[in-house]
């Protein structure tokens, strides 16, 4: 079974009301199919839960992966290989395997991420 990984992209896009990434996460979770993202993502995204009620209801459905050192060193040689710059965006291609549905905003960035860590993810663009 292949994983649902959510980058700030797609939790802003599924706040703003897409329907698309609304219902691809909810058939993953109907179905089984775990939903991940990292604490990095959250902190990308989250202002005010009073504020944010649809995406708070997701989240709690929603596997949020802590960041470790190794993490942040893995990320960092991630960013220098591939010339790019954003954090969040290497621990989220971090928790990629092959197969893996990565859904971002950033799918240029997102794309050489997921093929430097040498597993084959299928980067999805919201």
């Amino acid at each position: 079974m292949t994983d649902l990984i959510l980058d700030a992209g797609a939790l802003v896009a599924l706040e703003r009301g897409d329907h698309t990434v609304h219902a691809d996460i909810q058939t993953a979770l109907r179905v089984g199919k775990p939903v991940r993202t990292n604490a990095n993502v959250i902190a990308q995204v989250w202002r005010n839960g009073a504020r944010q009620a649809r995406l708070a209801k997701v989240l709690k459905k929603v596997t949020v992966e802590p960041i470790t050192a190794e993490d942040g060193y893995r990320a960092g040689e991630l960013m220098g290989a591939t010339r790019t710059k954003d954090v969040v965006d290497a621990t989220v291609a971090r928790l990629a395997k092959s197969g893996d549905r990565v859904y971002t905003s950033d799918v240029g960035d997102l794309q050489k991420l997921c093929e430097a860590t040498g597993f084959k993810a299928v980067v999805v663009g919201c």
